[in-house]
């Protein structure tokens, strides 16, 4: 295992450190109980956007916090969920008297603890949770559908409605409005590996990869020799198209996700792959996001995610936002 680490049992908290070091304009890092806060937060008469989940995935959540998307992030061990205390800290530390919205991935663990946190907060908290994932119905970590990729959007959308002083109810029916519009499948070419594991979390043949694959490296749909890049995108596309379904005349937004270890050029190629295969269908691309946003440590591999829009959801999504992982309009 080569892995530029210091000690696998503190490589959260030590990245939490330069996390900080790095964007002490943006937010601030509690370390006991690990949460990623807004720097500053909390911000009187706002609602407090709040996810997590297991480390790993970098840069969700903590690279997400900021004006315009979280108020706090809650990291856990590395694809471990993070505990209730972390999440009712969360809330406590970025209360501004209008309440908590939660987002939760659909993983067992996220699920049970940000529930537990949501009854042991003082104030007012929600809850919404995202299963986007197209790929499987069920897997070791999840009771349903999994939460990748689509919570990305969900969090910048959300985020510029709580930052223009939307209330609870009406965040938390724009998120459900999100879910119930996007849709994700990704595939690997590579395992990635833990670091206080020390070995890759699954085995792939040289000339294999696996389609609908999960972040934390969970089976997906099929394991199919390597082929060209447009096999690839078409293997995650049709699926994502058919599941909700999207229909010609439909407006997207399209997120073209590198899984971690794939470089931008392939990224790139695939994204526009995807754009003219969209085309072709009567499918019009308003919106865009390319690049490393959702991670699997170093898993090479690619996921491709698509929201239907409305006027307010762009209006939304143009909104000036500046986290570490996303500055536009400031």
């Amino acid at each position: 295992m080569k892995k530029i680490i210091n000690d696998p049992e503190t490589v959260v908290q030590d990245a939490l450190r330069g996390m900080q070091a790095a964007h002490p304009d943006l937010l601030r890092v509690q370390y006991d109980p690990a949460v990623v806060v807004r720097a500053d937060a909390p911000v009187q008469g706002k609602v407090a956007l709040i996810s997590g989940g297991g480390s790993g995935h970098e840069p969700l959540h903590g690279g997400f916090v900021g004006r315009g998307m979280l108020a706090a992030a809650c990291p856990g061990a590395v694809f471990t969920s993070p505990t209730p205390d972390q999440v009712a800290s969360a809330v406590s530390l970025t209360d501004g008297g209008a309440g908590a919205l939660l987002i939760v991935k659909n993983y067992t663990g996220d699920v049970m603890n940000f529930e537990m946190a949501g009854e042991l907060a003082e104030s007012e908290v929600r809850s919404v949770v995202i299963d986007d994932d197209v790929a499987v119905q069920d897997s070791l970590y999840t009771a349903g559908r999994r939460g990748v990729g689509g919570t990305v959007l969900l969090e910048k959308i959300v985020g510029a409605a709580a930052e223009r002083g939307d209330d609870l109810a009406a965040c938390e029916a724009l998120a459900q409005r999100v879910i119930s519009s996007v849709r994700s499948m990704g595939l690997a070419l590579t395992a990635c590996t833990v670091p206080h594991a020390g070995t890759p979390s699954f085995e792939l043949a040289d000339g294999e990869m696996e389609i609908g694959i999960g972040i934390h490296g969970e089976p997906g749909r099929q394991r199919v020799p390597v082929g060209p890049a447009s096999e690839m995108v078409s293997a995650l596309l049709d699926p994502i198209l058919e599941d909700l379904p999207f229909e010609s005349g439909d407006r997207v937004l399209l997120f073209t996700n590198g899984m971690g270890g794939t470089p931008l050029i392939e990224l790139y190629l695939a994204h526009g792959i995807a754009e003219q295969l969209l085309a072709d269908r009567g499918i019009v691309v308003e919106r865009r996001l390319v690049g490393p946003y959702i991670t699997s440590l170093e898993m090479q591999g690619m996921s491709l995610t698509v929201l239907r829009l409305d006027d307010e959801m762009i209006s939304l999504w143009d909104a000036p936002v500046h986290t570490p992982a996303l500055r536009w309009g400031v």
